[in-house]
């Protein structure tokens, strides 16, 4: 039995087979105040662009338990550093996302993956469709409880059974937006939240299907969208893949084996959202910054790299010339000036 909550996880499975839910015992949770989205946190995220969909309810937690209240406790610092967990090599996600909400329902359809026999869709972590691929023209998904500013995220799988090693990589979040399109999202980089920290360390596998493991952490996905890297102070790299049931609201848990668990107690940290560290292509955010107009690239004298161009996508690692200067991307970009853009995704390497 937990020190500090209760956890429950939800997983669904194919339609051939029954859900379950599963109890488990945590050790903590994270609640966040979410200073960067304008207020506490899953207010601010689900009344952003509110005004489209106001016919619809806000985005409710999965659960109608509350939890306890918490206080900080000693805290043992963990043994290792949690490293940004990567699921890059798997299958891809699902593109060409569309969705559009008519009446009280969102339609939602997607490309198909090379090699996926299935895909799962999420609204806020909850399993809205699981789509097995018989080769029907269109995949297709619904989702009958929309609610306003929901987050849904898409996985495509090499087999029906759900295991960990036959999940793709996890889509970056997508929203739905206040004209009641569903559209890529992404949470600026560099935003922090100042949070309440604690730890679970149940093995097996997380809502999200992935296995529990170092680097996996627990979200409101109303709050912190799954498939969202964000550093804690003190632990390391999170990736938002789980929930559970006193995980609400400004709340988080980061997992941590054994006893460790245990020594993490109930802390507060500030953490920061950063980007996909392997590079993973992001899609645009729903209100991407024009692009600079110029005529054709071309390339500074003394610069071999290929002149920096605003039309093009770049992968982390790519080097280009700009202003007489050799710039490295950080992780994917396009459109993103190098020394003048707000994520600051190219480094400077220096005149050339």
């Amino acid at each position: 039995m937990s020190l500090f909550s209760i956890r429950q996880r939800t997983r669904e499975h194919p339609p051939s087979r029954r859900s379950s839910a599963r109890t488990r015992a945590i050790l903590g949770a994270v609640i966040l105040t979410a200073a960067s989205l304008g207020g506490a946190g899953v207010v601010a995220a689900q009344q952003a662009h509110a005004a489209g969909t106001s016919s619809l309810p806000t985005c409710p937690f999965w659960t109608d338990v509350t939890p306890p209240p918490r206080s900080d406790t000693p805290w043992v610092p963990p043994l290792q550093t949690a490293p940004a967990v990567d699921f890059s090599t798997r299958l891809a996600p699902p593109g060409d996302v569309v969705g559009t909400l008519a009446g009280s329902q969102v339609n939602i359809s997607f490309d198909r993956v090379a090699g996926a026999q299935a895909y799962r869709v999420w609204r806020n972590g909850q399993a809205i469709a699981w789509v097995s691929d018989w080769g029907q023209t269109t995949l297709t998904a619904v989702d009958n409880a929309p609610c306003q500013n929901a987050f849904y995220s898409f996985e495509a799988m090499s087999a029906q059974s759900g295991a960990d090693s036959t999940l793709g990589d996890m889509s970056a979040p997508y929203q739905l937006n206040s004209a009641g399109s569903v559209v890529p999202w992404r949470t600026p980089v560099g935003s922090t939240l100042t949070m309440m920290v604690t730890s679970y360390n149940d093995g097996g596998a997380t809502a999200s299907g992935y296995n529990a493991q170092l680097g996996v952490c627990a979200v409101d996905p109303r709050v912190i969208p799954w498939g969202t890297y964000f550093t804690v102070p003190g632990y390391g790299t999170c990736y938002a893949a789980d929930i559970g049931t006193w995980i609400q609201n400004d709340t988080v848990d980061v997992w941590l084996p054994g006893t460790q668990a245990d020594g993490w107690g109930v802390q507060h940290r500030t953490v920061t959202i950063i980007a996909d560290p392997y590079g993973v292509p992001t899609p645009p955010s729903s209100s991407p910054s024009t692009p600079p107009t110029s005529g054709s690239p071309t390339t500074p004298p003394g610069c071999t790299a290929p002149a920096w161009n605003s039309a093009t996508a770049y992968n982390g690692g790519a080097i280009v010339s700009y202003g007489g200067h050799s710039w490295s991307a950080k992780w994917w970009t396009q459109g993103d000036v190098p020394g003048d853009n707000s994520q600051n995704v190219w480094t400077d390497n220096g005149p050339c």
